[in-house]
């Protein structure tokens, strides 16, 4: 579990995530129909390597790449490869970024051209139920009441929660205590401290939340195949409140 505890510590973890959200906003741009996949990783990795930076995921458990691509009913982990996009699609893209001894996550999910409404509706509400979490975070905050604040939201919508995957801590590395599930009771789980790192991010589907390991050991995707959505931000616990700083 990472602890800032230095005003140094909160400005290299506040430049790593400056330099993740800049990388993230430019491959949102350019995921247009036609665009392979790989185009969009190779230009992360440039990025973030021009920034001082480093890819946080390439490598990392062995992932071959900078960037998970997930497209449609991919909810994480998706290998960019040879993937296409095409008009309508959904795709999430979910980056890590170290700097300076630190390490940040974070995911957007954006159509390709023109989507249905209710692939808007499904991106629009997994974003919307991150925020409504996020409003409440704060120390003496239990993980519980964040995945309860995600999961009500959620489901109130008709959508599914992802059950097998979680958010979590980050800041030293990729994945730290505490978990931080997008379901759960008020008043369970951990206890959030004050300069706590975690990620939050729901992962929402439009279907069943029920999800299977493809063959390439990496893309997890639903398994009634339905569209999946995922948000994600590098946040800061602190006192009265969280400061995310993923976000420009």
């Amino acid at each position: 579990m990472t602890k800032i505890t230095s005003a140094a510590d909160l400005a290299a973890l506040r430049e790593g995530g400056k330099i993740l959200a800049q990388t993230l906003q430019l491959l949102a741009a350019k995921a247009l129909p036609g665009t392979r996949a790989a185009t969009l990783d190779a230009l992360a990795e440039e990025t973030i390597r021009a920034a001082g930076g480093e890819p946080a995921f390439k490598g990392y458990q062995g992932f071959p790449a900078t960037v998970c691509i997930s497209i449609n009913s991919e909810v994480v982990h998706g290998i960019p490869g040879k993937k296409v996009f095409h008009e309508g699609d959904i795709v999430g893209l979910d980056c890590g970024v170290r700097y300076k001894g630190f390490v940040t996550d974070a995911t957007v999910t954006v159509g390709v051209g023109k989507i249905s409404k209710a692939a808007r509706k499904l991106i629009d509400a997994t974003e919307q139920s991150f925020w409504g979490a996020a409003n409440i975070i704060k120390a003496g905050v239990h993980t519980g009441d964040i995945g309860h604040a995600v999961q009500t939201y959620v489901e109130a919508r008709g959508y599914g929660v992802v059950r097998a995957l979680v958010g979590h801590g980050v800041g030293k590395q990729v994945h730290e205590d505490p978990k931080v599930p997008n379901y759960g009771e008020p008043g369970s789980g951990s206890m959030l401290q004050e300069g706590v790192v975690i990620a939050l991010e729901p992962m929402v589907t439009a279907g069943h939340w029920d999800v299977r390991t493809a063959p390439d050991g990496w893309s997890i995707a639903t398994v009634d195949g339905s569209l999946a959505s995922h948000y994600e931000h590098t946040l800061v616990v602190t006192a009265d409140g969280c400061e995310i700083v993923t976000k420009l």
